[in-house]
């Protein structure tokens, strides 16, 4: 009865919040209905899993709003063929999301603890094309590079060079750029030489800390 009550909680959260809001992408929706939202987060708060707003998960860091994940992972254009990386694992939730929308896909997150507490839910759940690894995310996999799709859930007050370096060429780069409080989202596509940028929304997110992006939380 529990899990049923969770699918009826994703179906709604998709319909009033996702596809009213203008996500059409039917790959991206369904992977929506299906990811269980409720096992990224904590248990005292398992009620406001599918909720319209983030919410913490510890570490001074948030799972993002149902509506954000979905928005970014539109933007991105998956088409399941994709190498994507992920700057700011979290929770796990939105590489969840894009393993099911993609190849594979390789994250970072600075923090061990939220490195494990992801790693553990997600093969939890059969997340086997998800590669998780602890360290500075503005220096980019360069190991693993080029990579399709690279996706930023905190705030850089730039664009990271070494993230722009490691799209491959038709490659999509989605990431909030701006100052701690105000942000743009924004959408950069690689073509040759040259980056297309384009601003896709305001949003809020919490700071990217490292080499090239901020250097405290405060």
């Amino acid at each position: 009865m529990m899990k049923d009550n969770y699918a009826i909680s994703r179906g709604r959260m998709v319909s009033t919040q996702i596809i009213n809001r203008g996500i059409s992408d039917e790959r991206v929706l369904e992977a929506m209905r299906k990811v269980p939202r409720h096992r990224f987060v904590e248990e005292a708060i398992l009620h406001q899993a599918y909720n319209d707003h983030p919410l913490p998960i510890g570490e001074k860091q948030t799972i993002s709003q149902p509506f954000i994940v979905a928005f970014m992972t539109q933007s991105l254009e998956l088409t399941g063929e994709e190498k994507v990386l992920e700057i700011g694992t979290g929770s796990g939730y939105q590489a969840a999301i894009l393993a099911e929308l993609a190849y594979s896909v390789y994250s970072i997150e600075r923090k061990s603890v939220l490195a494990k507490m992801a790693k553990d839910v997600l093969q939890s759940l059969n997340y086997y094309n998800v590669y998780i690894k602890i360290g500075d995310g503005t220096h980019g996999w360069r190991s693993e590079a080029p990579f399709d799709c690279i996706i930023v859930t905190a705030a850089s007050p730039d664009v990271p060079l070494a993230l722009k370096e490691q799209l491959k060429d038709g490659g999509r780069l989605v990431i909030p750029v701006g100052d701690q409080c105000n942000q743009k989202l924004m959408k950069i596509t690689k073509k040759g030489r040259n980056y297309k940028v384009e601003e896709l929304l305001m949003c809020r997110f919490v700071p990217l800390i490292g080499k090239y992006g901020f250097q405290d939380e405060r």
